[in-house]
C-alpha cells in the first residue's frame, strides 16, 4: 500500500508538490510556488506531518517545481534535498526571483544538504526504491519512478517526449502515473507550432521581443532561430552551460545549438531595441530582464510574441489580453499524442493529472480513460494492489 498526497498542481497550474508514504518511509517530490496567486495559495498545501518526510526530491528548477523551497525550510524541514548537479546550479536563480525575500535571506540554498544524483541512477531511501530518467523538459531535470516493492508510482514531473533538443528516457510500466497534463489535449505536434513560431518572426522583419524562461524553453526557440537575431546578454552564460551538458541533448541538436549562440548578437539594457528577434527570460515578464523588455516593447510598438504559460494578470498575460502581444506556444510539456504514448507504454494505469485545469483534464479523459478528473490539491488517496482510492 502507498499513499499519495497531493499537495499542489491538481486541478490547476503551479506549485506542484506530490508526498508519497509507505509504512515506513516519507518523500516529497518537487515543492513549486503558482505564480498569479498570493498568500497561503502560493506555496503547497502541506499544513502537517513535515517532520516526518525522509526526503525531498527535486524534479528539475523551474518556479513550479522548486520555488517554495525557502519556505519549505522555513516551516522546519531538515532533511537531505535530492537534485541533478544542473538543477543545484540554476535553482539559486529560481528562488532569487520568486521566493518571499526574508524567507530566502533567513533560509537560502542550502548546498550543504544537497544530495546530487544523475539521471538514470537508482536511489534507494527507507522503504523507497527510486528510479530516475531523463525527463526531455530541460538540461537536468528528471522523472521519479517510486517502488515499495509492492506498488510502483510514476511521477512524470515535467516531460516532453518528443522534443527536438532534449532526450527523454522512456517511463517504466507502473501502477499509478502521475503524468504532465500540462497542455491537456492539445492536438497540434512541437514541430506545427515551431514552424508557426518562424512564420510569425518572418512577418515581423524589424525586430520583435519573445521572452522565453532562461532554462529550458530558451534552447528550443534557440534552434529555430533566423541568421540574424539576438539574446539578452546576460543570457549566454546560462545557454552555453546548458548545450555543454551534451548527455542531455541529441547531437544533432548540440551541434546546431553552438552554431546559433555563436551566431547571436548580445544586446544590452539601455541599447535601442535590436532589428531581429530578440530573446530575453523570463517568459511571463514577471522577474528578469523581460520584466523591463515587455512594457518598453510595448510603448515602443515593438511586437512580442509570447510562447509559454501566462498565468492570470502576469504582464504577459495582461499584453497578451489587451491585443497588444501575439502568442504561439512552443511546447515544453506533452501534447495528446506523446501524453497517449506514454500511457500505453506504462501499461495504460490509472493516472493523475498535474499542472493542468479542470475543464482541460475533462477533454484529456476522452482519449486517457483511466484518468482521474476528480484529483484536486489537498487530497490524499491510497494505492492499494493497482487501484487507487
Amino acid at each position: 500500500m502507498m499513499q499519495v498526497d497531493l499537495h499542489g498542481g491538481f486541478g490547476e497550474k503551479g506549485r506542484t508538490s506530490v508526498a508519497l508514504r509507505s509504512a515506513n518511509s516519507h518523500i516529497l517530490l518537487d515543492v513549486g510556488i503558482k505564480v498569479g496567486a498570493s498568500g497561503r495559495e502560493y506555496y503547497p498545501a502541506i499544513d502537517k506531518g513535515i517532520e516526518t518526510i525522509d526526503a525531498l526530491l527535486l524534479s528539475h528548477a523551474h518556479e513550479d517545481h522548486v520555488g517554495a523551497l525557502s519556505w519549505f525550510l522555513a516551516q522546519g524541514y531538515s532533511g537531505p534535498i535530492y537534485m541533478t548537479e544542473e538543477t543545484r546550479d540554476e535553482a539559486p536563480a529560481t528562488l532569487a526571483h520568486y521566493a518571499d525575500a526574508a524567507q530566502l535571506k533567513q533560509f537560502p540554498f542550502p548546498r550543504d544538504r544537497v544530495e546530487l544524483f544523475r539521471p538514470g541512477d537508482t536511489l534507494t531511501i527507507g522503504d523507497f526504491t527510486i528510479r530516475t530518467g531523463r525527463s526531455g523538459h530541460v538540461v537536468g531535470g528528471v522523472w521519479f519512478a517510486v517502488g515499495n516493492g509492492q506498488e510502483t508510482v510514476v511521477y512524470a514531473g515535467d516531460v516532453l517526449p518528443d522534443s527536438k533538443v532534449f532526450v527523454m528516457d522512456p517511463l517504466p510500466s507502473c501502477d499509478l502515473l502521475i503524468l504532465d497534463a500540462s497542455y491537456g489535449a492539445d492536438p497540434v505536434s512541437g514541430g506545427a507550432r515551431a514552424d508557426a513560431i518562424a512564420t510569425w518572426i518572418a512577418e515581423h522583419p524589424k525586430g520583435c521581443l519573445l521572452p522565453t524562461p532562461l532554462f529550458g524553453r530558451s534552447l528550443e526557440l534557440l534552434a529555430i532561430m533566423p541568421k540574424r537575431f539576438a539574446i539578452h546578454a546576460s543570457m549566454r552564460q546560462a545557454l552555453a552551460s546548458q548545450i555543454a551538458a551534451t548527455d542531455a541533448l541529441y547531437p544533432k541538436a548540440v551541434e546546431r545549438l553552438k552554431h546559433q549562440l555563436a551566431s547571436a548578437i548580445d544586446w544590452h539594457d539601455g541599447e535601442p531595441l535590436p532589428d531581429c528577434p530578440l530573446l530575453a527570460d523570463d517568459g511571463m515578464g514577471t522577474a528578469g530582464p523581460s520584466a523591463t523588455l515587455i512594457p518598453l516593447a510595448d510603448a515602443s510598438n515593438y511586437p512580442v510574441l509570447l510562447t509559454g504559460h501566462l498565468p492570470a494578470s502576469s504582464p504577459g498575460d495582461l499584453l497578451y489580453r489587451a491585443g497588444r502581444a501575439g502568442w504561439i506556444r512552443m511546447p515544453t510539456h506533452p501534447t495528446l499524442s506523446g501524453n497517449m504514448d506514454i500511457w500505453h507504454r506504462s501499461g495504460e494505469p490509472p493516472v493523475l493529472g498535474h499542472s493542468c485545469t479542470p475543464y482541460m483534464l475533462d477533454d484529456l479523459t476522452l482519449h486517457i480513460p483511466s484518468l482521474r478528473i476528480d484529483a484536486r490539491t489537498g487530497q490524499s488517496l491510497t494505492l492499494r494492489e493497482g487501484k487507487i482510492a
